[in-house]
């Protein structure tokens, strides 16, 4: 018998029990589904993490403090400071390979424009953030190094913000209350996307030494240094470090992009993997399913199996196929668990904030390893089919 014969005489069985077909291809449905899905969601958030990253500009080091494995500080020193403007002002100062010092300070506020209020995130920082940060105005301006010397009560919306608090309404030079205090409007950017602080659309701007009164705090959360040039980085680096370790010691750390870069893909990417080895569990318990039932079926389908080796059916002949069933089961299941998972990681990425990116890698992986699963968990029945002797199956009731 060839492997055509065999193909159609699998699928008529199949056929025959469409109920218990799609019922044993449920697990494996549902396994596949739930791999593309979770494989898709992560590596969203991987990519629009380090497109987020790669977005703010070129040639950075982000100094926080604290330690952190990765990064670099410097030697003893008093722990648990906070870093303040005045630390901003002396890389500003010492460190002769930056070309712009943006001291950052974010926290969470409410917005209110006449009637319409949202909750936002405030971004602050100084008049040289336009030069570290990308960004895109729509209108208006960025407040400017008078306006952060003075503590000037202005502020720049977010395109979220903007079209929330002023509907069809250009808000340049109108008013805003910013937990409890009027802004007035400068600029308004295009949308930026989701950051690595959030939304950026949902965020609003204002400088650094307005929000510390805003807030009522002295301190400010990180500073991100811009290197004149990419070759100057480790000069910057160690002039940072040098800068600061007189007041700080140790209990700071520097990060390049590329270093943030990486230890941000390295935990997502374990995410990821992460993910998908919990989602394979289901795949698993799939094939499991799909042994069950074909050792069923091989019980069902005693006779017939003697039936056909008494008219000259080849041990072969047996064992494919079984092994072709099972591999149908699992691999049909598989075409419609990538076409749910697919679907599903689409309808989350456009309805929700959740980033979902599907990658062909994933499929052909789900795909495979639904085909691995079907020739994994179909061969012992198969086998056990194949082994039957057949004046005894003919004789079984």
């Amino acid at each position: 018998m060839n492997v055509t014969e065999s193909f159609r005489i699998a699928l008529r069985a199949l056929a025959a029990n469409k109920a218990r077909s799609l019922l044993t291809m449920l697990g494996v449905i549902i396994g596949v589904a739930a791999v593309i899905l979770l494989v898709g969601i992560g590596t969203g958030v991987q990519d629009e993490v380090t497109g987020s990253l790669e977005g703010l500009g070129s040639n950075l080091l982000f100094v926080v403090p604290g330690q952190f494995e990765g990064g670099m500080g410097g030697s003893g020193g008093p722990p648990g400071r906070r870093f303040t403007l005045d630390d901003a002002e002396t890389i500003a100062r010492r460190v002769e390979g930056a070309s712009a010092v943006v001291p950052v300070f974010q926290a969470g506020a409410t917005v209110k424009a006449g009637n319409r209020s949202m909750p936002v995130v405030v971004a602050a920082g100084n008049e040289q953030g336009t030069e570290v940060f990308t960004s895109d105005l729509a209108a208006g301006r960025h407040y400017r190094r008078g306006e952060v010397q003075a503590a000037s009560r202005v502020v720049a919306l977010g395109d979220r913000v903007a079209r929330e608090l002023f509907p069809n309404q250009d808000p340049l030079g109108k008013q805003v209350t910013l937990s409890g205090q009027r802004f007035t409007v400068v600029g308004y950017y295009k949308s930026l996307g989701g950051g690595l602080g959030g939304d950026q659309d949902s965020q609003v701007y204002i400088p650094v030494t307005t929000a510390q009164r805003l807030f009522n705090v002295n301190h400010i959360n990180t500073i991100v240094v811009k290197a004149a040039d990419a070759e100057q980085i480790e000069t910057v680096r160690r002039d940072i470090i040098r800068a600061l370790a007189p007041s700080f010691g140790d209990e700071f750390t520097v990060f390049s992009q590329e270093q943030t870069l990486g230890i941000l893909s390295d935990l997502l990417g374990t995410l990821t993997y992460m993910l998908a080895g919990i989602a394979g569990i289901s795949l698993l318990v799939g094939g499991i399913g799909i042994m069950n039932i074909m050792l069923v079926s091989v019980s069902e389908r005693t006779r017939e199996i003697g039936i056909r080796k008494a008219v000259g059916a080849r041990t072969y002949d047996i064992l494919s196929q079984f092994v072709i069933e099972a591999v149908a089961l699992s691999v049909m299941g598989g075409v419609l668990g990538i076409a749910l998972g697919w679907g599903g990681a689409e309808a989350i990425a456009s309805f929700t904030p959740v980033p979902a990116n599907v990658t062909p890698w994933a499929v052909a992986t789900a795909f495979f390893f639904a085909f691995g699963v079907g020739v994994f968990f179909g061969v012992y029945p198969a086998w056990k089919a194949s082994q039957l002797d057949p004046i005894e199956a003919l004789r079984y009731e």
